[in-house]
């Protein structure tokens, strides 16, 4: 499992945790086709996210 926040600095979208949460804090980010603000939503392997037209799927080795 990884955090939401996290995952976005892991795929380069947010530079910091700052940027990461004000992407999420502003509904920027679909979750499995659904706007999460949440950003400690844990994400599980099979989960997509969506920021714009850019689209990130949760994989298993992700730590």
């Amino acid at each position: 499992m990884i955090k939401l926040d996290q995952f976005l600095k892991f795929v380069g979208v947010a530079a910091t945790g700052g940027q990461a949460k004000m992407i999420i804090l502003d509904g920027e980010v679909r979750v499995n086709d659904t706007v999460e603000t949440r950003r400690g939503r844990k994400l599980a392997p099979g989960d997509k996210v969506a920021i714009g037209e850019q689209v990130f799927e949760v994989q298993d080795d992700i730590t």
